[in-house]
């Protein structure tokens, strides 16, 4: 008989993450659901990437990409080609690998990240151990 491949309901809420990962002015709540992992990333006024992250990441630009629906605050983004650019709440950001990001002001920022959240804040070791998830 074959496997049972329909989706199935599921609600979750960020209050009760299946993850966080904390860092420097900052946190990624993480949910699995619908045989995705979605994350909310929580960042305090002075949060920058390339401060707080970079050296979990160990990379010179935040390597993954990105689809955010940003919901609080203002996160200025910069790619690695120089383009920079204010994101702000109620918009969609679609962030290829390669870019550094702040926080603008003294308001913390709140984004839900659809792709690029599994592997956020993750030492470099523990990526290599578990391949990040693609969106279907």
């Amino acid at each position: 008989m074959g496997q049972d491949n329909r989706q199935h309901t599921e609600q979750r809420d960020f209050a009760s993450p299946d993850e966080v990962r904390a860092f420097g002015n900052g946190r990624l709540e993480l949910l699995h659901v619908g045989g995705s992992e979605i994350g909310r990333l929580v960042l305090q006024p002075g949060w920058r990437w390339s401060e707080h992250v970079k050296p979990i990441a160990g990379t010179e630009l935040c390597e993954a990409p990105h689809f955010q629906y940003h919901v609080a605050g203002t996160l200025r983004i910069r790619t690695m080609d120089g383009a920079e650019f204010d994101a702000t709440p109620g918009q969609v950001t679609s962030l290829p690998a390669g870019h550094d990001a702040w926080v603008v002001g003294a308001e913390e920022v709140v984004v839900v990240d659809w792709w690029g959240a599994s592997n956020y804040a993750k030492l470099q070791d523990e990526r290599r151990q578990r391949p990040a998830q693609q969106p279907a």
